[in-house]
């Protein structure tokens, strides 16, 4: 289930709201592809209670679950004609290439930005800029490590194409990495999104990479921490 952002200009909460509000804020939400990996380490900890390391052992799991599946919320900048990070994690390049040939935008070198995500950072992907989504593909591939540049042409990847109200194509590619096995994209071709909604999530480490039209100027660094939804990544045409 994909999750839009928090609004900017919503009233602040009250009394005990406030209070749960200020406990959902210092301990992100799980998000629902992650369940599975919880439930089941607490259900051996519970049928194992009697056995402190299966007990523990259980609850250890459990508890690193939570923590990689967490879903956070973010406040994406109001300001116009930008693209935010699709991911938490490192910029692991900032270059020209041309997108996955699945996209379909020609054999052009674009601006690209690819943000590595390690198995501590936060694994929900959101969309880089308001718009319809346009094409989804799914290609198979190999699972080299997602920090290695020739990942992004030969590992197993999934390809979003959006465009924006003016009329600009952007590509969001999901790709799995050394120990990432399975991508979960919730959108659907059609879908409006949007600016930094979440909808999509890889396991366990990845890499996103972010494909925009010739022109635009781009506004991070190798090297640099990008946050999802709130980083500006670029300043479109």
């Amino acid at each position: 289930m994909a999750r839009r952002p928090t609004p900017i200009g919503t009233p602040p909460e009250t009394g005990i709201n406030h209070f749960v509000e200020l406990i959902r804020s210092t301990i992100p939400p799980l998000h629902p592809a992650g369940l599975p990996f919880v439930v089941g380490p607490l259900a051996v900890a519970g049928l194992g209670r009697k056995h402190r390391w299966v007990r523990n052992a259980g609850l250890v799991t459990a508890g690193a679950c939570a923590a990689f599946f967490r879903h956070p919320s973010r406040v994406p900048p109001s300001r116009p004609g930008i693209a935010v990070a699709p991911a938490d994690g490192e910029v692991a390049l900032v270059d020209t290439a041309v997108p996955p040939a699945e996209l379909n935008l020609g054999d052009t070198p674009r601006p690209r930005v690819s943000i590595f995500l390690s198995v501590l950072d936060v694994h929900v992907q959101r969309t880089p800029v308001a718009g319809t989504v346009k094409s989804i593909t799914h290609q198979s591939g190999q699972f080299l490590s997602a920090d290695l540049a020739e990942a992004s042409e030969v590992n197993e990847r999934n390809s979003m194409l959006l465009e924006t109200v003016d009329g600009h194509e952007i590509a969001v590619v999901q790709i799995a990495g050394l120990i990432a096995r399975r991508i979960v994209c919730n959108a659907n071709v059609g879908d409006t999104l949007a600016l930094g909604e979440t909808y999509g999530l890889i396991r366990f480490g990845s890499r996103v990479d972010t494909y925009f039209p010739v022109g635009t100027r781009l506004q991070v660094e190798r090297g640099q921490r990008a946050i999802g939804a709130e980083t500006v990544l670029a300043e479109l045409p």
